[in-house]
């Protein structure tokens, strides 16, 4: 068998790392032009790119993105566990047991707390969603502290007095960014869920043999 290269091993992962490193820059640099262009307008001070990145502006707008996107991981996660989507490839099986559903067993190959068991085990069977959940919070958390700053910032252009961050929790601003952002994933993974139904594309995971019936639920 040909030895596989280290990128054929990890394309998946490295491909998607560049895609985010590129992304995230493009966002910086548009975000650092658009931010100077509002304060030019607000006839105030240009900031440097450097110190673009440290304000509530670049912060807010970051984290914006990834705690909707953690949070929508998290419930799928979670409510694929026992919900069901009859025809659906992201659906597991109506009515048979499925392999993520059986005991772990401890092996020589097994990962060290399935080895350790007790707590070990317990927290490392749930860790994915906690993963997702810890990031989701820490995100949401980010997010709000970012557009805070950056409404704070706002509001000393305009010669107004800053508010406290318990304030700025009953502005709607910052909840108008966050609905937006969970309406949009949710959506996103009702178009999946619902979408692999019926459509099909030869060579993913994420959809049914393409001679797969329609009401043919998962892979």
């Amino acid at each position: 068998m040909r030895k596989q290269s280290f990128f054929y091993r990890n394309s998946l992962s490295l491909v998607f790392v560049l895609l985010f490193v590129v992304t995230l820059m493009a966002q910086a640099f548009s975000g650092w032009k658009e931010y100077n262009q509002e304060r030019q307008e607000d006839n105030a001070e240009h900031v440097s790119f450097s110190a673009y990145l440290t304000t509530g502006h670049f912060v807010s707008a970051t984290f914006e993105n990834f705690q909707s996107e953690f949070l929508q991981m998290a419930l799928y996660v979670v409510l694929t566990i026992g919900l069901r989507q009859k025809g659906s490839a992201e659906s597991k099986s109506l009515t048979e047991k499925e392999e993520v559903d059986r005991e772990p067993k401890v092996s020589a190959n097994a990962a060290w707390p399935v080895r350790k068991g007790g707590l070990w085990l317990a927290l490392y069977s749930r860790s994915l969603s906690i993963a997702f959940f810890a990031l989701f919070f820490f995100s949401w958390g980010m997010h709000f502290y970012g557009s805070w700053r950056d409404y704070n910032a706002e509001q000393l252009i305009k010669g107004s007095p800053a508010i406290t961050a318990i304030s700025f929790a009953a502005e709607p601003r910052f909840w108008f960014e966050t609905f937006q952002n969970w309406q949009s994933e949710f959506l996103s993974v009702l178009s999946i869920v619902v979408l692999t139904i019926f459509l099909r594309q030869k060579g993913s995971p994420e959809s049914k043999p393409v001679d797969a019936p329609n009401m043919e639920t998962g892979n």
